[in-house]
């Protein structure tokens, strides 16, 4: 077996469902159902004996530890995380206690289960630490992408609290030698992403032809990587990765936030168009830039690559398809994500017309 933390969010529920539909070996799902947590995510699994789902906060040692002692996973891969730079501008606290104290939770769980394990249960436990390429900070137009030995140089309060994430699982691996495998990611798009993050919020708003609001100038640079490829990459890494290393997971798909919108548009436009004949394009509203925002971010995926064999298969293009496809076909879903709060969140973030 093997326990996942934030197995009911974007990513974590994303990985679940593959991993169980490429394997057999059952999966201890442990998600505290905040706002970004929803069940409906693991909604296919319903009465599968592989699967096991607890609802519970990761700072909670106690329920940690008997997770640990009753279930006794041979890895442990950790999602949970507060992930939104807006919202991390507005509350920061919550980004510290789940992204920092909490994995010092599960940290410092693991490595007292680990040291009760037989020396061959010990040798083969994982606890992958999942995290992001937003540490590294803003990069230059012309600047190399990101490798792995690229300095920690945050800048808002999410990227700062997965910094300090990395920097402990890190310090866990070398003070203790908990086999820890740590990965960045760039810009994770796909089914089940809640719609406050750029993709899906194009999507839903562009159907109910809302606002659809972009930041500043809409030449932010970012890479993106379909969910389902992120999902394989990290099977790779517990499979094969090295103790102690750190992976970047890239799509290969350097993109303007700009660039995105006109693509989703064009394609809710050949998929889904309006009525009246309008382009989603004519939706566009530029708002102002949020504080802080960096300009670029760009993923060398090569190490991955050379040492463990994977690359991304979805092109932008097609994951994208995918992706606007899933969002036409599950407007229930859509539906009972977008309720009061989340409402008051757009409307917050980016005013009037935006809900």
């Amino acid at each position: 077996m093997i326990l996942v933390t934030g197995g009911a969010g974007f990513i974590g529920a994303n990985f679940v469902l593959d991993w169980l539909a490429t394997r057999d070996e059952p999966v201890l799902t442990l998600d505290k159902l905040t706002y970004a947590g929803n069940l409906q995510n693991l909604a296919a699994l319903a009465g599968d004996p592989r699967h096991v789902f607890v609802q519970g906060d990761i700072c909670d040692r106690a329920l940690v530890e008997g997770l640990l002692a009753r279930h006794r996973p041979r890895a442990l891969v950790h999602f949970a995380a507060e992930s939104h730079v807006d919202r991390s501008i507005h509350g920061p606290e919550a980004f510290i206690r789940t992204n920092v104290e909490g994995t010092f939770t599960l940290l410092e769980a693991a490595r007292a289960y680990w040291s009760t394990l037989s020396d061959v249960e010990s040798a083969a436990f994982r606890f992958h630490h999942v995290s992001t390429d937003e540490v590294y900070g803003s990069l230059a137009p012309d600047a190399a992408p990101f490798t792995e030995t690229h300095p920690c140089l945050p800048n808002s309060p999410y990227s700062a609290s997965k910094a300090a994430s990395d920097h402990l699982a890190r310090a866990w691996f070398h003070t203790y030698g908990l086999p820890v495998l740590t990965s960045h990611c760039s810009n994770n798009y796909g089914p089940f992403h809640f719609p406050e993050k750029l993709i899906p919020l194009l999507i839903v708003n562009a159907c109910a032809q809302k606002p659809l609001p972009l930041y500043g100038d809409g030449l932010q640079v970012r890479d993106w990587l379909y969910v389902g490829d992120h999902c394989a990459a990290i099977r790779r890494i517990l499979d094969a990765g090295r103790p102690g290393e750190t992976y970047n997971i890239g799509g290969w798909n350097e993109m303007t936030n700009l660039a995105i919108v006109e693509q989703v548009c064009a394609l809710l436009d050949a998929l889904a168009p309006r009525a009246d004949g309008i382009a989603y394009a004519t939706q566009i509203v530029h708002v102002t830039d949020r504080p802080g925002h960096d300009r670029r971010y760009a993923i060398d995926a090569r190490k991955i690559e050379r040492e463990l064999g994977w690359r991304p298969a979805e092109t932008f293009a097609s994951g994208l398809e995918k992706t606007v496809r899933w969002y036409l076909t599950h407007a229930d879903w859509v539906k009972n994500t977008q309720s009061g709060s989340y409402r008051d969140w757009v409307l917050k973030q980016y005013g009037e017309g935006a809900t």
